[in-house]
């Protein structure tokens, strides 16, 4: 049930549906447990880290994981939490767990805009990663080779994923809509043997042929021997051009009887992918993850926090450069079925998504808090236009969810349905904080922590804080850090990235709060805070202020060093993208500084606000505040190859407004 009074939940579980969710089930399961009443989720959270070992192994077995678990859970070593071992004696293979057998038969749908649609059975599915496996052993494809995909979010990517991880190579993904020099960034770092491309894709109703691209980067890449390309916006793509190219056809060609897939059983940390930083301030960070944390973690996450069930459809709007591909590629082994979406969110006038959780009937839709923000900023009722009954969840990450963010799910969207605001990371290929289906959610909340991870809020000097503005911590190991960087043979840089500010405790880089509640607020990224006079200042809180005015379509906030020559002093400088034919006036200003003066407090207000004709961002919707303080301060960006807009920068180059007080 929903309300939108002020001092209430905007929802609350229905006490049947809290007492059948899936965490229930897991904890009446457990151990002396019987018929245990629904648990209390802060109770449940505390005993679930400080009994990590009883805790993991009743995830492995409540998953159903497919191998040997071994008679040990966690190792910890003296040298400190990174170096802990999780289920140092279990074999298991990745793939197989993903494609187990299920009384689901379907195992994904894809549209691709509207111009493609298709669907794929469980058992298809299997049949087609057989036979791409079998196609990668006979180029000699071992255990540790890596398999890099230039791909779109389509079937031809899961196939490939599954059948590197059937073998125990390493799968590493990106998104064609990276330019030639991003791609070779991350590929050419971890040298790949096999480069699988597509001929282009489609975005807001364009064609964009990438062939030309994708044969200057296998002409880049010496490590491979063979490039295999997946027709998607043509029948019959030209690889001529192309050295060491075949198409997919032509490549499991001479496999097309294999039907039985030979899963490697493997270590509990062998390597299963390797994620990429966004890359903004340099080149970069290739992040090795490991084959049983990430189904773990997964199927953790999946089950317990989103309570995905057999038979639901699972869909999150992301790229093939985000994390949340990989996560929700995961949910084949809850028995779910796969809604796989390409192209733009924003096209038929913004119907596209809602038309495919319509036709779909979707029970989980999961998108980035921008998405939400953009579409409260248009005409669009979904509620009043589709059908979202089967709808349950939904999820938003990649920035904090506003207020107003959930405001408008509830009130536009879906007034009953859990809205999980969740955060964590490429670091972790999973969350530190999320959602439960036996929680109420608190307007502009993130609900609860995760199970298993003893995330904090420490203050500058390493104390937990409550109702504080801090870092955010986890103080214990669990299954999913990663195994290391990539050509980080003595650790310094995984060491550099999350253990120098607290010793031995994991600082994930993210300012936030634990609310009364029990949730938590994220209020921006740690290096992107703002600190004029001395007092730290989310960039999220600024950012909830602003784009609750009509007018203004998105924003963004940095510090500029004032005056130029001082030592460490700043001020703070607001730029926002105006909905079209606005201007930026005196009054204008005003309002917008009177807006965040009543809601925040004096120090928040800008000291300059400049309008521009756009905001750049990563091309998984992040906001690159610190791409823009480069910008502003006349210092390069290392790598713009990582942004989906890179000529954005140009309107926050040399503003002569910038230069006075």
């Amino acid at each position: 049930m929903a309300t939108g009074a002020v001092d209430r939940p905007c929802w609350t579980p229905d006490p049947g549906h809290v007492a059948d969710a899936r965490v229930a089930r897991f904890v009446r399961g457990l151990p002396g447990q019987g018929a245990a009443p629904v648990p209390d989720y802060d109770a449940l959270w505390r005993w679930s880290i400080d009994q990590p070992e009883v805790f993991w192994r009743a995830v492995w077995d409540f998953g159903g994981v497919i191998g040997e678990s071994g008679s040990r859970v966690l190792e910890r070593s003296a040298q400190g939490m990174r170096f802990a071992k999780w289920f140092p004696e279990a074999r298991l293979n990745f793939a197989e767990n993903l494609l187990r057998p299920c009384a689901n038969p379907e195992a994904l749908v894809f549209w691709g805009e509207d111009k493609v649609k298709r669907r794929m059975s469980r058992e298809e599915l299997r049949v087609e990663v057989a036979r791409f496996a079998a196609a990668l052993r006979a180029l000699g494809v071992r255990p540790g080779d890596r398999v890099a995909a230039w791909l779109p979010n389509m079937p031809e990517t899961i196939v490939a994923m599954l059948a590197a991880a059937s073998i125990g190579a390493i799968f590493t993904s990106a998104s064609p809509d990276f330019g030639v020099q991003g791609a070779l960034d991350r590929f050419g770092q971890v040298e790949p043997k096999v480069l699988i491309g597509v001929d282009g894709y489609y975005y807001n109703g364009k064609t964009i042929d990438v062939l030309g691209k994708l044969a200057e980067v296998a002409k880049q890449l010496p490590s491979i021997e063979r490039v295999v390309v997946v027709p998607y916006v043509s029948s019959e793509p030209a690889v001529g051009d192309i050295a060491r190219a075949v198409t997919w056809a032509d490549f499991i060609e001479p496999f097309a009887h294999a039907t039985e897939i030979e899963f490697t059983p493997l270590p509990f940390d062998h390597p299963l992918y390797i994620m990429y930083s966004s890359g903004t301030t340099g080149v970069p960070k290739c992040i090795v993850h490991g084959a049983g944390g990430t189904l773990l973690q997964h199927l953790k996450e999946h089950q317990l926090h989103g309570d995905v069930r057999e038979g639901d459809r699972l869909f999150y709007f992301t790229t093939c450069g985000w994390m949340m591909w990989n996560w929700l590629a995961t949910g084949l082994a809850s028995g779910a079925t796969l809604l796989l979406f390409d192209g733009s969110p924003f096209a038929l006038d913004g119907r596209i998504l809602f038309d495919f959780a319509q036709a779909e009937r979707m029970t989980h839709f999961g998108t980035s808090a921008k998405y939400i923000d953009a579409l409260a900023k248009t005409d669009l009722i979904p509620k009043d236009h589709f059908d979202l009954s089967p709808l349950r969840a939904i999820f938003s990450t990649g920035s904090p969810l506003s207020a107003e963010g959930f405001d408008f799910v509830y009130q536009s969207i879906k007034p009953d349905v859990q809205l999980s605001s969740i955060s964590g990371g490429t670091d972790i290929i999973s969350c530190f904080v999320l959602g439960s289906p036996i929680l109420p959610v608190w307007r502009g909340e993130i609900q609860c922590r995760g199970l298993g991870m003893a995330v904090d809020v420490f203050d500058d000097e390493g104390r937990p804080v409550v109702g504080e503005k801090g870092e955010l911590v986890c103080t214990r190991p669990f299954p999913s850090m990663p195994l290391c960087f990539w050509n980080d043979e003595d650790g310094a840089k995984y060491h550099a990235a999350y253990f120098e500010r607290f010793p031995e405790v994991w600082c994930h880089g993210d300012f936030c709060e634990v609310t009364e509640h029990g949730g938590l607020i994220i209020h921006g990224r740690s290096d992107a805070t703002l600190n004029p006079g001395g007092v730290r200042i989310g960039t999220a809180e600024i950012y909830r202020q602003v784009e609750r005015l009509p007018e203004i379509m998105e924003s963004l906030v940095i510090a500029q060093n004032w005056p130029p020559e001082s030592l460490g002093d700043v001020r703070i400088v607001l730029f926002v993208r105006l909905r079209e034919g606005i201007e930026l006036t005196d009054e204008l200003r005003d309002r917008i500084k009177r807006t965040i003066r009543e809601h925040t407090t004096p120090r928040h207000v800008p000291a300059k606000i400049l309008a521009v004709a756009d905001i750049p961002r990563t091309k998984s919707g992040k906001l690159v505040e610190l791409a823009v303080r480069n910008v502003v301060h006349g210092q390069p960006v290392k790598n713009v190859e990582a942004l989906l807009n890179p000529e954005a920068l140009e309107y926050f180059r040399d503003r002569q407004e910038l230069a006075t007080d």
